[in-house]
């Protein structure tokens, strides 16, 4: 397990650099995690590595969430006065999530199917 989360570190980290390095617009987190499907998909990593350290946090995942909520009770007097563009917003991306979700599964489905898998 501490080698799964040594690699998950890692790539986190070598997502931050390359973000601040580069001074892009794209979350150090988001390009870690992208180059952890790029280690997986070219065979770099093994998934028996890094299992257990995921399972591990993806168990403990709602913790995460706490320092957002109380970030959020910092803000409510704007969320008060913003309330209709944040909810519409919220609405409308969920609808956006749902339907590319499906057309992936979709055409992820079809795929599967034509390979006989």
């Amino acid at each position: 397990m501490v080698r799964g989360f040594a690699i998950l570190l890692a790539l986190q980290f070598a997502g931050e650099a390359i973000s601040r390095g580069l001074a892009l617009p794209i979350p150090g987190n988001v390009l870690g995690m992208g180059l952890l499907l790029l280690a997986l998909w070219m065979k770099i990593v093994r998934v028996e590595w890094v299992e257990d350290a995921a399972e591990l946090l993806l168990s403990h995942l709602a913790l995460f969430f706490v320092p957002a909520g109380v970030g959020v009770m910092v803000y409510f007097d704007l969320i008060g006065r913003q309330w209709l563009p944040i909810v519409v917003a919220t609405v409308v991306s969920t609808f956006v999530v749902m339907a590319v979700t499906g057309l992936v599964a979709s055409r992820l489905d079809r795929k599967g199917g034509e390979d006989g898998n």
